[in-house]
């Protein structure tokens, strides 16, 4: 068997050991991103390039081998929280809801059950809506009155009593404000009746058993 000259073996040996290190040594980047609206390109990133959407091109190849995005901005971080805690409040407003379809489920026998619990909020509503419309009623009545009297006592070339003057303003403020009760108890009383229907559709849902696909054949 033929033996390599020692210095031969050594230069081969110092080849083949550059050889791998090249081989294992990580491949060099190039970074590609937009600066002041122009591409620039290098081997380093700078700092002030960190947070910049960039493109990664291997320096052996020169084919691009990923992509960074943009670092959000602190107005983005902040929509994505709020967004984040947005659906956060949703999944639990929607376990919230299942909780209440099983409670009701479990709360009534029947659905003539539910609709008697429903009817009976539907008339204490229809109820406070109809009592807010008399006291409206007798409230701009008596508004109304207490106005001709100050209409009288100007026509007449005579000054509005203050006690009257007063007593005007005071209707006046109680009117507007039952006539906005009103409008909320109209508002709830809608919200009942809509609630019902719902109500009534998802108990409907929930106590009929799921009927088992029919096989075919």
């Amino acid at each position: 068997m033929s033996k390599l000259h020692p210095l031969f073996a050594t230069a081969l040996l110092a080849m083949l050991g550059s050889h791998a290190l090249a081989q294992n040594a990580p491949s060099k980047k190039l970074y590609c991103w937009t600066e002041n609206g122009r591409k620039v390109c290098g081997d380093a990133l700078p700092a002030e390039a960190v947070d910049s959407a960039r493109t990664e091109i291997s320096a052996k190849s020169g084919l691009a081998t990923g992509r960074v995005d943009r670092a959000p901005s602190a107005d983005e971080r902040s929509a994505a929280a709020a967004q984040a805690e947005l659906d956060r409040q949703a999944a639990l407003a929607k376990e919230a809801r299942l909780r209440r379809e099983m409670a009701m489920v479990e709360s009534y026998a029947s659905e003539a059950e539910l609709r008697r619990a429903y009817e009976h909020r539907i008339s204490l509503s229809a109820g406070t809506v109809k009592a807010s419309r008399m006291s409206v009623a007798a409230l701009r009545q008596s508004l109304l009155t207490l106005l001709r009297r100050a209409g009288e006592s100007e026509l007449a070339g005579k000054p509005v009593a203050r006690p009257l003057a007063e007593n005007i303003r005071a209707q006046h403020g109680e009117l507007l404000r039952q006539q906005g009760m009103l409008v909320q108890q109209q508002r709830e009383a809608g919200e009942i009746e809509g609630e019902f229907g719902d109500a009534l559709a998802r108990y409907r849902a929930l106590k009929t058993p799921a009927t088992p696909a029919s096989n075919g054949g």
